[in-house]
C-alpha cells in the first residue's frame, strides 16, 4: 500500500482578478511619459479654462536661485506645493501655480567669475555691461534647465511664463515703487554699519557672511 499525497491548486478556490498592470512599476521608463502625456494634452491650459470664474487660492511661490541644477532640497519645496496647489484645485478653487527664479545677487555672478578664472581672465578687466549681459544669459540657461526638472517631478505650472527678478518690467516696478516713497517724504539717509566685500565691491547681505571663530 502506498501513501499518495494530493496537491491541491489553492489559486483555483480564490477569486483573483485579471488586471493590465505589470508586476513591475517601471517608473523610470514610464514617468517621462506621463509628463509627456499631460503636455501634450496641454493639462495646465485646460486646468485654467475649467478654473475660469471661481475663488482664487495663491500660494507665492519664494524663487529659488537660477544658477545650478535642482538638489533635494528644491525637490521637497516645489512638490510638497505642488500638492497643496492640486489639493485647492480639487477642493473648487482657480489654483494657479507660478513658478519664479531669483536671477540676483553673489551666488550667479561668482559662477561666471569661476569661468573667468578658468579661462584666465580678469573680471576687472571685463566692461560691466558685458559682465552682466552674460549674469543675464547665465540665469537664463538655468531657469530653462530646472524648470524642465522641475516638470519632470510631475510639478504643473505655468512654466511658459515664469516671474523672475531680472525681468525689465520687474525692475522697473521696484524702482517706481522706491520713487514713491522718496517722492512721500518716507525715505532718508541714516547711518548703519554695513558689511562690505573689498573683492566683489558691493554691500553683502547677513546670509552671505560667515563668521569664523578664533582663540
Amino acid at each position: 500500500m502506498t501513501d499518495t499525497v494530493e496537491t491541491i491548486d489553492y489559486s483555483k478556490t480564490l477569486y483573483l482578478p485579471q488586471t493590465d498592470f505589470p508586476m513591475r512599476a517601471g517608473l523610470p521608463e514610464k514617468e517621462p511619459l506621463l509628463v509627456k502625456r499631460w503636455q501634450d494634452m496641454e493639462l495646465y491650459r485646460k486646468l485654467r479654462e475649467n478654473a475660469a470664474g471661481r475663488e482664487k487660492y495663491v500660494l507665492h511661490d519664494g524663487p529659488p536661485y537660477a544658477n545650478g541644477n535642482i538638489h533635494i532640497g528644491h525637490a521637497l519645496n516645489k512638490i510638497l506645493k505642488d500638492v497643496i496647489i492640486r489639493s485647492f484645485q480639487m477642493r473648487g478653487y482657480d489654483s494657479n501655480y507660478v513658478p519664479g527664479w531669483d536671477c540676483h545677487g553673489l551666488p550667479i555672478e561668482w559662477k561666471i567669475e569661476e569661468q573667468y578664472r578658468a579661462k584666465g581672465k580678469n573680471k576687472d578687466e571685463v566692461p560691466v555691461n558685458e559682465f552682466r549681459k552674460e549674469c543675464r544669459e547665465f540665469a537664463a540657461h538655468w531657469i530653462k534647465v530646472q524648470g524642465a526638472e522641475f516638470q519632470r517631478l510631475g510639478v504643473v505650472g505655468d512654466f511658459d511664463n515664469p516671474y523672475t527678478t531680472m525681468a525689465f518690467h520687474a525692475e522697473a516696478r521696484i524702482a517706481g515703487e522706491l520713487l514713491k516713497f522718496a517722492m512721500s517724504g518716507q525715505l532718508y539717509r541714516g547711518s548703519k554699519p554695513v558689511m562690505w566685500s573689498v573683492v566683489e565691491r558691493t554691500a553683502l547681505a547677513e546670509a552671505e557672511v560667515e563668521y569664523q571663530d578664533y582663540e
